[in-house]
């Protein structure tokens, strides 16, 4: 990328919002060479190495996606569910975008078996199986399991294996998923605040992860090299 390219890139990241970091009193003690000042009681990141650091993770997600690998996007933060729910839907990928199911790595056989319960009564319903088999009162319980299902593993439907990677927004607040992917092996590229420990991710992209637009602008950065990969 060329000078006029970084400034560019690092302006666009700016209008987000992208630099503002955490009050320095929560700043954890990983994240101190990426923090250039301060305004007021509110940090400052260094840009410079968030652009870095992103198109470090936008070559890792090309590269996944030319392996054929599966990428778990998660984040349930009220304010960037929906983005995150968008992002994995773009190019196909699972996504949890609400509260993390304990497990959900570490006690994978377990969750695919409530996988293909889902599945099983999906599609009966849809033949008309169920109606055909069950009395109302039964269909009305089986009618609240299913919901109930697909309340919890709608985004993970599609999973048929353990992810190869996870994309995180804010390691803090998903530190259940983060765990469970360290104990498995499974990297972890994330977008994360000064509150976050940079150790927690194999790729961090250190930026406001608080903000709609700084999310929005990372995952649309992070999803079009997925796709680059898919159609290489």
């Amino acid at each position: 990328m060329t000078a006029t390219g970084n400034t560019a890139e690092i302006t666009r990241l700016f209008e987000t919002g992208a630099h503002f970091a955490q009050v320095k009193s929560r700043r954890h003690p990983s994240m101190k060479s990426y923090v250039i000042g301060a305004k007021g009681r509110q940090e400052i990141i260094d840009l410079v190495k968030t652009l870095d650091q992103l198109e470090s993770a936008k070559r890792v997600l090309e590269t996944l996606a030319k392996e054929g690998k599966t990428v778990l996007f998660v984040g349930g933060k009220v304010e960037i569910a929906a983005l995150v729910k968008k992002a994995a839907d773009e190019i196909g990928a699972p996504y949890v975008a609400a509260r993390w199911l304990g497990g959900t790595i570490s006690n994978w056989n377990e969750i695919r078996k409530r996988i293909n319960r889902l599945a099983e009564l999906s599609e009966k319903t849809a033949t008309g199986a169920l109606a055909k088999q069950h009395t109302k009162l039964e269909l009305v319980r089986l009618d609240r399991e299913k919901k109930k299902l697909a309340e919890r593993f709608e985004g993970i439907a599609s999973l048929t294996k353990r992810p190869d990677a996870l994309l995180v927004v804010d390691t803090q607040h998903e530190k259940h998923a983060v765990k469970e992917a360290k104990q498995a092996g499974i990297p972890v590229i994330a977008i994360m605040s000064s509150d976050c420990d940079l150790s927690d991710a194999a790729y961090p992209i250190v930026a406001n992860d608080a903000s709609r637009e700084t999310v929005r602008l990372l995952l649309t950065e992070l999803t079009d090299a997925f796709k680059n990969g898919q159609a290489a």
